[in-house]
């Protein structure tokens, strides 16, 4: 009986130990952060959220100023008209995430993966995009004044009608990129790789780095 007695007392406290733990989110000003968290005009700004999952989340129209996302997961989140000014994204994951009308003016986004992200009509003057990855993504009427995109991959990426006056494109891939109607002046292209752009449009004056045949298509602006 005694060792019966003993094995039962084994096999609960195994049973017991076997129990999945339960782990609790944590809510920040009414939002709770996880996958596909819904969190739309919410006030988050200066908010602590490095390495946060934010995969498929709804951001729409929220105010994340000046927050801490570092390396943080915001996959297919819907983004759209969020305030992300002076924000740190670095590393962040933000492929096919929606960010049309975003406002990321001065943001930093070393080294993110914007692999299919919309930016269109998104506010990214002075953001920090250095090494960014932005394959595919759709940039149409983006503001890019001043924006520092050494070494950024941009291939295919859709820059119709973009601002990029002043912005740094030093060593960046913009193969297979559309720039038609783009306005380019004083940008650097020094170094980049330019192969079957769309250039025709494109407004060049004070480009550094920009081919000459651009300039026999570029607009008189």
């Amino acid at each position: 009986m005694k060792v019966l007695r003993t094995s039962l007392l084994a096999l609960a406290a195994f049973g017991a130990s076997a129990q999945p733990a339960t782990t609790e989110r944590q809510v920040v000003n009414g939002c709770t952060i996880g996958p596909a968290a819904l969190c739309v005009e919410m006030n988050l700004r200066g908010a602590q959220l490095e390495k946060a999952n934010f995969a498929r989340a709804d951001l729409s129209r929220s105010n994340l100023s000046g927050a801490n996302l570092r390396g943080a997961n915001l996959r297919a989140a819907d983004m759209d008209g969020i305030n992300l000014r002076e924000a740190d994204l670095s590393a962040t994951i933000l492929d096919r995430a929606d960010l049309t009308r975003a406002d990321m003016m001065r943001a930093r986004l070393p080294q993110a993966q914007l692999v299919a992200a919309t930016l269109t009509s998104a506010n990214m003057q002075h953001a920090d995009l250095s090494g960014a990855t932005l394959r595919g993504a759709e940039m149409r009427g983006a503001n890019l004044t001043g924006a520092k995109l050494a070494g950024a991959r941009l291939q295919r990426a859709d820059l119709t009608g973009a601002i990029l006056e002043g912005a740094d494109l030093r060593g960046a891939d913009l193969s297979g990129a559309l720039l038609q109607n783009a306005q380019l002046e004083d940008a650097d292209f020094t170094g980049a790789i330019l192969r079957e752009v769309d250039y025709r449009g494109v407004s060049l004056r004070g480009c550094r780095g920009c081919p000459k045949s651009w300039r026999r298509a570029s607009s008189p602006r």
